[in-house]
């Protein structure tokens, strides 16, 4: 077999899985692009500060829809923790934000069905409230001032009472859905796609069924190799759905899941530092435990229905549909990445010297950017060069003056700046 046949099978694979979660994957952004504009921040945050239980309860049932990635989901946890969510509510938006979100829901459904998508879901709710509640128990948080909430407009990040129309409401739904969001995600979505198409070409039956079948062992691999490492929620599916065509057990597939995108060296360095080393050991036990379990459970449910995951010769919807949402998804990608590749999204800086500089260590996507301008906005500075390759921003020396008031805004944005020698 050449290289050729081996491309081609590869490119093959890749492109059936692509073309069938691309209508899911369409909704889902617009979805969440309706969500961002239309569920005000200050509601949300004002559930997660009081009660052991209620506050995980909340907590975990505002990050199912949300589209949040590994990556997207520290800030936004930290932002939480800063206005005043308790250690449990913040530790039940680390787990359910990036193990579900409405994509992700919809690409499962594609994929894997509808029992394991409804078992995905319960899942991860259920390991989110089970350790808010325990953390909030074990490791209550002591005497905290705790900040006002910011009630910042999702158009525009400012504070002061003002009125969009209906069409800034739908420009900022597509570009925050299908611009913003896509740069943040879809690096991952294709990687995820691409790593599907080569496991359900070049895998043989024979290595999962040996090493991935219905036993613990293949639950404890796939849980050894979620934890370490990022893991899109959405990018994994077709992952998992390849493995399990290939004769992986649906809770091995289940626990990669749910402690993939929960946990990574990000995610567990940053829990470390913001809440304690003890909160970190309870966080992945907690995560750990619940997802063999639940995987445990599938396995032995599995059976009983009449459950066929995702195959080539199975449409789920219209083909045309399929391939019209393909390709306006595939231009959103290409459109991004050459963006990237162009430096569009990094555009060069020029620096005289003189700038005054803060460091932002935990920015880290066009979200974070966004959000720093409209805190900055709040005090008038409307002339701030967000540098997000290099984590840091650039200000006239003028506001040297304003530092601190500048901190405070960041810190309350939920960022860590620190002011540049």
């Amino acid at each position: 077999m050449n290289i050729m046949n081996i491309g081609w099978g590869i490119i093959k694979e890749s492109g059936v899985l692509f073309q069938t979660m691309a209508p899911y994957l369409l909704f889902g952004f617009l979805f969440a692009g309706i969500l961002k504009v239309f569920i005000p921040q200050d509601k949300i945050l004002s559930f997660l500060g009081r009660g052991k239980i209620r506050s995980s309860l909340y907590a975990s049932l505002i990050g199912i829809p949300i589209p949040l990635c590994s990556c997207g989901v520290i800030p936004a946890a930290a932002s939480l923790r800063k206005q005043g969510a308790d250690k449990g509510a913040t530790l039940s938006f680390l787990i359910s934000t990036p193990t579900t979100g409405i994509d992700s829901i919809l690409a499962t459904y594609a994929l894997l069905g509808p029992v394991f998508t409804a078992f995905r879901v319960i899942s991860s709710f259920v390991t989110a409230v089970i350790c808010g509640i325990i953390t909030n128990l074990f490791f209550p948080d002591k005497e905290r001032n705790i900040s006002c909430v910011n009630n910042s407009c999702s158009i525009c990040s400012r504070i002061e009472p003002h009125t969009h129309s209906i069409m800034d409401k739908l420009k900022y739904i597509f570009s925050y859905a299908f611009v913003e969001l896509m740069e943040d995600t879809g690096k991952w979505l294709v990687i995820g796609i691409i790593l599907g198409g080569i496991i359900t070409y070049s895998i043989p039956d024979n290595f999962i069924y040996r090493y991935l079948g219905s036993n613990w062992t293949s639950m404890f691999i796939m849980l050894l190799i979620g934890i370490p490492i990022y893991i899109c929620a959405t990018g994994s599916i077709p992952i998992v759905a390849a493995l399990m065509l290939k004769g992986m057990s649906p809770g091995a597939g289940l626990v990669f899941l749910i402690a993939g995108p929960a946990t990574n060296t990000v995610t567990i360095t940053v829990i470390a530092k913001e809440l304690g080393k003890k909160e970190v050991g309870l966080y992945l036990v907690i995560i750990s435990i619940a997802a063999i379990l639940s995987g445990m459970i599938l396995n032995i449910i599995w059976p009983h229905y009449n459950n066929t995951i995702f195959s080539p010769s199975k449409e789920t919807i219209p083909l045309w549909i399929s391939i019209g949402s393909s390709i306006l998804l595939g231009c959103l990608l290409l459109y991004s990445s050459i963006k990237n590749m162009l430096g569009l999204n990094h555009p060069h800086i020029e620096t005289t010297g003189e700038e005054f500089v803060l460091r932002i260590p935990d920015m880290d996507c066009q979200h974070c950017v966004n959000t720093i301008k409209g805190a900055l906005k709040e005090l008038h500075i409307d002339n701030a060069v967000v540098d997000l390759k290099n984590k840091r921003i650039l200000l006239e020396p003028r506001f040297f003056e304003k530092r601190e008031q500048i901190v405070n805004a960041l810190v309350s944005a939920g960022f860590t700046p620190h002011i540049e020698d």
